[in-house]
């Protein structure tokens, strides 16, 4: 066995154990510890002095107009020894450990502890130096700064020497599993000390020197050895970008070769530019296409011409026009002799494509079908078999599409609506249904939630991208504005004089009924209030995912044929339902929602040439009302969420804050989306070099298709281990 993937567990300190513990982490060898880097560093000069952030913090205190990302998520560290500890009871049964620390910065902090304090008492002396990380809290009332079970590394007198003279220590990831195991924060410097030597021997820098000094790139041995060892924080950040630039090029280069096998493949359908019907809707349009709609068919009709399979992401902010675009595409497709389909995530959105299609298509010939889920037998029987004989031009449906007993005659455009509730698998599934003939069909997906640009380089790096940028000129900016719950009555009249005018309203609530564990409202309980106390002389309708598909249908037909006022509701209203006369969105605890969905729930209102309205209902002092595990978080995301709701309608500049906010992953759901989980790079702040690399990677696949260039011997041979691309790239 060679010396970098022997075990760890033969290194001083370890033992079978703690090797044990380390295996469970991922970490078996010398080169997992190799590749496992520091996420963090510690030094004099880095870590934050209590002082300066007491300044800093007691001026951030949230004022309702202040809301800065970076001081509403920022975990700081801090060096500081303990210089008083006790212990509190509370009631009975309940007790409360505190420290106080100092740094000799002339300020004091607070550490406090609600769980394990048995723990905390044993293991907390007074004269002990520690690294504490975590958010701090400035409590107003106290004037102190508070850490509330923050993570704490003790650090031994040579530590904290070899800090104070201005060495770098770093800090790696530990979990509970380790640190229950005895690993701790010098052991596992300790580990690396002992590896990293014999790690770096067999390791092969996939880049030649000319791709690195182009790049300005360090060579993989000195930047893998500096972030384990640095000698200055600028050694740190030459190492990270080299790192970060190698992890998402390969990633780059992954969707660049699948981009190119796609498209010259040589299976798409040519499609005839020219379409009389697609030509005799636009003419009977109550209103013109915009610019960029017509931008965005241009580019689409391109791919359709092309003789390759479209495989295109079509990108709108809400209201802007998107199902248009995609229906007179399908128009295209359809007088070309093909099928076309349009899938919706729910029945309610499909039911409404189907209705509008079939309304702007009436008298053209065109056969639309509707599947959906709980459709007698009989009925779909007869609608299958419309769809396999070819009568059937256009269907409309939900993951109903899927099944297997479906053979089209011959598909030749996908469409998705909403393609972020659609999983991969879902999607590939489509186009294996689409190919059942031996015809791939074009590919679009839609999304009218608006994606961040570094997000989408990664996530559908290898779709070709439109961006619908601009509403119609009609549409006036929905009005924005935060409100208090004791304002509310405002709203309630506003509401009554919108509907006086012949208009209507959504009110939104969080749950569909009342809950003892979340102090949140209801929509079903309110349903009742409102309608008996609050508007008793208006016409209040509910709506909740609990009910069956057949009762929300019906209600959606009530307040689309205006026989409702006031559609009280839950998020199930938050995609794709089209009603232009409503003018007023009212989300009650508003805080309590994600901004993708404020955003999404705003966009049900605006759809006409009348001033639309959103009111974001939260309590009076919801800052307080929060769960305090996380009150500092949650309470600054909260103001970060609304504010930004109220100083913007651009969809895109919003996606990017919550980028900010929530992460990647979060945003978009990892497992569904199938964003893979970056070792290195940040999607959030690492824009510039996704681009730098996604550029080099996708030049690289078009001058040297399958990497047969010398010098591009060792990145084939790395993108086909890491990324199983032997069906792109063909192994000699």
């Amino acid at each position: 066995m060679s010396s970098p993937e022997r075990p760890l567990q033969f290194i001083k300190g370890v033992g079978p154990k703690r090797a044990e513990a380390l295996a469970d982490a991922g970490l078996k060898t010398p080169r997992d510890i190799l590749f496992a880097i520091p996420y963090q560093y510690v030094d004099r000069n880095a870590a934050a002095s209590i002082s300066a952030l007491y300044d800093r913090l007691r001026d951030d205190v949230w004022s309702g107009t202040s809301h800065d990302i970076a001081s509403a998520n920022s975990e700081v560290s801090i060096m500081a020894s303990v210089t008083h500890v006790e212990t509190r009871s509370l009631g009975k049964s309940r007790k409360m450990f505190t420290a106080a620390i100092a740094d000799g910065s002339g300020t004091s902090a607070q550490l406090v502890f609600w769980n394990y304090v048995q723990h905390f008492e044993r293991t907390i002396r007074v004269g002990d130096t520690y690294l504490v990380s975590g958010i701090a809290e400035y409590d107003e009332r106290w004037k102190i700064i508070r850490f509330t079970h923050p993570e704490l590394e003790k650090f031994d007198k040579d530590d904290a020497d070899r800090v104070l003279q201005g060495s770098i220590l770093p800090k790696y990831r530990l979990s509970q599993k380790l640190k229950s195991a005895g690993i701790t924060m010098r052991l596992m410097r300790n580990i690396a000390e002992h590896v990293i030597d014999e790690a770096l021997k067999s390791e092969v820098d996939p880049f030649p020197d000319e791709f690195r000094r182009k790049h300005n790139l360090q060579p993989l041995k000195t930047a893998l050895r500096a972030l384990h060892f640095p000698g200055s924080h600028s050694e740190i950040d030459k190492s990270r970008y080299r790192m970060t630039f190698e992890e998402l090029f390969f990633f780059e280069l992954m969707l660049a070769t699948r981009q190119r096998t796609r498209k010259s493949s040589g299976r798409g359908i040519r499609m005839e530019v020219k379409s009389q019907r697609a030509r005799d809707l636009v003419d009977k349009l109550p209103y013109h296409l915009t610019s960029a709609q017509k931008r965005v068919i241009n580019e689409i009709m391109k791919d359709l011409s092309s003789g390759e399979p479209m495989n295109r992401l079509l990108q709108g902010d809400v209201g802007s026009g998107k199902t248009i675009v995609a229906l007179l595409c399908m128009l295209n497709v359809v007088d070309n002799g093909y099928q076309a389909l349009i899938m919706a995530p729910t029945e309610i959105l499909a039911d409404q494509h189907s209705r509008t299609i079939s309304s702007l298509l009436k008298n053209s010939g065109v056969k639309v079908e509707l599947m959906v889920g709980g459709q007698k037998r009989k009925l779909r029987n007869e609608i299958l078999s419309r769809i396999s004989s070819g009568e059937a031009n256009i269907m409309v449906g939900t993951h109903a599409l899927f099944e297997s007993e479906i053979e089209f005659h011959k598909l030749g455009l996908a469409v998705i609506d909403e393609q972020h509730r659609f999983g991969v698998a879902q999607r590939a599934e489509l186009k294996r249904l689409g190919s059942n003939s031996n015809i791939v069909p074009h590919f679009l997906v839609m999304s009218a939630t608006p994606i961040p640009r570094t997000l989408g380089m990664t996530l559908y790096g290898d779709l070709d991208v439109s961006v619908i940028n601009a509403l119609p000129d009609d549409r006036h900016p929905i009005m924005t504005q935060v409100v208090y719950s004791s304002q509310i009555e405002t709203v309630y009249q506003k509401i009554r004089n919108e509907v006086q005018q012949g208009r209507q309203a959504y009110i939104v609530y969080p749950l569909v009924e009342k809950s003892d564990k979340l102090a949140f409202k209801s929509a079903v309980e309110h349903h009742t209030l409102l309608s008996e106390s609050v508007f008793p002389n208006l016409r209040v309708g509910l709506l909740h995912g609990q009910m069956f598909w057949y009762e929300k249908d019906d209600i959606m037909k009530a307040f689309l044929n205006k026989e409702l006022d006031i559609l009280v509701a839950t998020t199930v209203v938050e995609v794709g339902v089209d009603i232009p006369n409503a003018t007023v969105m009212m989300i009650e605890d508003a805080e309590r929602f994600g901004l993708s969905q404020l955003h999404q729930l705003r966009g049900r209102v605006g759809r006409s040439v009348h001033q639309s309205y959103c009111y974001l209902v939260t309590k009076d002092h919801f800052r307080y009302v929060l769960p305090r595990a996380h009150a500092a978080t949650e309470r600054a995301n909260a103001a970060v969420r609304l504010r930004t709701m109220e100083e913007t309608n651009d969809g895109f500049r919003i996606a990017e804050v919550d980028l900010q906010i929530r992460g990647p992953g979060d945003l978009m759901g990892t497992r569904q989306s199938g964003l893979p989980e970056f070792r290195y790079a940040d999607l959030v702040t690492d824009g510039p070099i996704i681009t730098a690399a996604r550029r080099e990677a996708f030049a690289m696949i078009a001058t040297d298709p399958q990497l047969r260039k010398e010098e591009h011997g060792l990145i084939r041979e790395r993108l086909i281990r890491d990324f199983d691309q032997k069906s792109y790239i063909t192994v000699a």
